[in-house]
């Protein structure tokens, strides 16, 4: 099999995938080992994510497709978070891909092939039922996620050992602030608002570090749901951990790529307590909930602007800015929404026009 000729056909916007020679005599030797070189094999670099993964979707004659993650050298299969976490949300179960094969030395790892269809993508092609459909599919996911997070609780899964507490929280503001505010804004923060950013990131990450904790995605929002089969499948899940019960929510239903309006949080949010309900018996009150929903949605997107600001000032990822607007509503619209914000709202306002 060679890999002049799908580099050949490879469209000029996933070129910057392809493989070094490196990497596709691993991959060749990948199909060898398999008995795949010889059944019309086409192999198709993808867009990576922002790990130093590459990925390539095996095209196969007469049988499903399937996706190789190539890692940059070897690896210990056993061992690696994906796999560990993969067994974990198969166990409750939880939609996720296939793990089909793997070489250790080879570091590769075949996947089953969700498609490219994002919850994102096919959103702008949804009629509204069916968007609420498969809101409601994802939101009972992240109920499954809670509630058999708790029933396998284990030292042997990874999520069960680390968490989002008080540091990790606070360093994800610290994030925002180094990022966003001083690198992809500009702004100067004399020492004294410095000090008062601190005092409130502070209580901030107190209070969302004492909800209640269950098992977290840790980044569950539209692009990270896959529309494969007419159902929604997880991905990028090797990086779950504890974390506030308002977590993933507030992720999936303040995401940056996707507008909502509050009466669509209104229903999901009563949807998901109603989930709680049936399964436990209990549901927090919707007041309360939707406050510390709120709470944990301002640290996300908060978080999030760190993320944009870093790719576009550091690495000059320009792709990210188009999200900015977005986030930022939905901040304001937090900061505004409850008075104990008030001093925070104040104190970046001053340096973020768009908070004012």
């Amino acid at each position: 099999m060679s890999f002049e000729s799908f580099v050949a056909e490879t469209p000029m916007s996933e070129r910057q995938t392809a493989a070094r020679p490196e990497v596709r005599d691993r991959i060749d030797r990948f199909l060898d080992d398999a008995g795949l070189a010889a059944v019309g094999t086409k192999v198709v670099p993808l867009a990576g994510d922002a790990s130093d993964r590459q990925y390539f979707r095996l095209r196969l004659r007469d049988r499903p497709s399937q996706v190789l993650a190539v890692h940059p050298g070897p690896i210990d299969f056993q061992t690696l978070p994906f796999v560990n976490v993969a067994r974990l949300l198969s166990a409750m179960p939880v939609p996720v891909p296939r793990i089909l094969a793997h070489s250790d030395p080879l570091g590769i790892i075949a996947l089953e092939d969700l498609g490219d269809v994002t919850l994102q993508a096919h959103l702008g092609a949804a009629s509204p039922a069916e968007h609420a459909a498969l809101y409601r599919q994802a939101v009972t996911f992240i109920e499954t996620l809670q509630r058999r997070g708790r029933e396998l609780a284990s030292p042997d899964y990874l999520p069960y050992g680390v968490a989002f507490d008080v540091e990790k929280l606070t360093w994800e503001l610290q994030f925002f602030t180094k990022h966003f505010v001083e690198g992809y804004q500009g702004a100067t923060i004399p020492a004294s608002a410095r000090h008062a950013l601190a005092l409130e990131y502070g209580a901030m990450a107190e209070e969302l570090a004492a909800e209640p904790r269950v098992l977290c995605h840790r980044d569950y929002h539209s692009r990270n749901l896959m529309l494969h089969e007419d159902s929604l499948h997880v991905i990028d899940f090797q990086d779950a951990r504890m974390g506030p019960d308002t977590y993933d929510l507030a992720s999936l239903l303040r995401d940056s790529y996707v507008d909502f309006t509050d009466a669509q949080v209104e229903e999901l949010l009563a949807f998901f307590l109603a989930l709680r309900a049936g399964t436990a018996g209990a549901s927090p009150d919707a007041g309360e909930f939707r406050r510390r929903f709120d709470a944990m949605a301002l640290q996300r997107n908060l978080k999030a602007l760190g993320t944009f600001g870093f790719q576009a000032a550091a690495r000059g990822n320009t792709v990210y800015i188009q999200y900015i607007p977005r986030t930022l509503s939905y901040i304001r619209a937090n900061l505004s929404r409850h008075p104990r914000f008030a001093r925070l709202r104040e104190i970046l306002a001053e340096h973020v026009e768009e908070l004012r």
